[in-house]
C-alpha cells in the first residue's frame, strides 16, 4: 500500500480527507508504459504518476526559483552586497521620484497600487 500524501491525511479543522481529482487523456501505449512502471514499483498507477508529477513539479520549480552561481560570481555578488557602489545620476533620480509618488500616494489619500491603476487610466 503506498504511503499517505498531505493530501490523503485528515484536515484539522474537517477530519475529513481531501481529494481533487485531474483526468488524463493518453493512448493505450503510453497507459501500458505506466502501467508496467508502476507494477515495477509496486504501486498503483495513480500514485506513481502523481509522485512522478511531483517529482517533476519540484524540479521545474527548484529550477526557476533557486539561482547557483560559480564561486567567482558569488564572491562578485557578495562584495557588492557589502561594499555597494555609490549611487549614479540614474538611481538618485529614481530614488526622487519613488519619494514623489510615495508623498503623493500619502497626501491623497490613496494606496501606491490605486495611484498606478489611476495613473495607467489617465493614459
Amino acid at each position: 500500500m503506498p504511503a499517505t500524501t498531505p493530501a490523503d491525511r485528515p484536515t484539522a479543522k474537517t477530519g475529513r480527507v481531501n481529494h481533487t481529482r485531474v483526468h488524463l487523456r493518453m493512448d493505450g501505449r503510453t497507459k501500458r508504459v505506466l502501467e508496467r512502471a508502476a507494477a515495477y514499483e509496486e504501486t498503483t498507477v495513480s500514485s506513481f504518476v502523481l509522485s512522478s508529477a511531483i517529482a517533476a513539479a519540484e524540479r521545474v520549480i527548484e529550477s526557476r526559483e533557486r539561482i547557483i552561481l560559480p564561486t567567482t560570481d558569488w564572491d562578485t555578488f557578495c562584495d557588492t552586497l557589502l561594499n555597494p557602489p555609490e549611487p549614479n545620476e540614474a538611481l538618485r533620480a529614481a530614488a526622487h521620484r519613488h519619494r514623489e509618488r510615495v508623498a503623493e500616494c500619502a497626501a491623497g489619500g490613496r494606496q501606491p497600487a490605486e495611484r498606478l491603476t489611476a495613473a495607467r487610466d489617465s493614459r
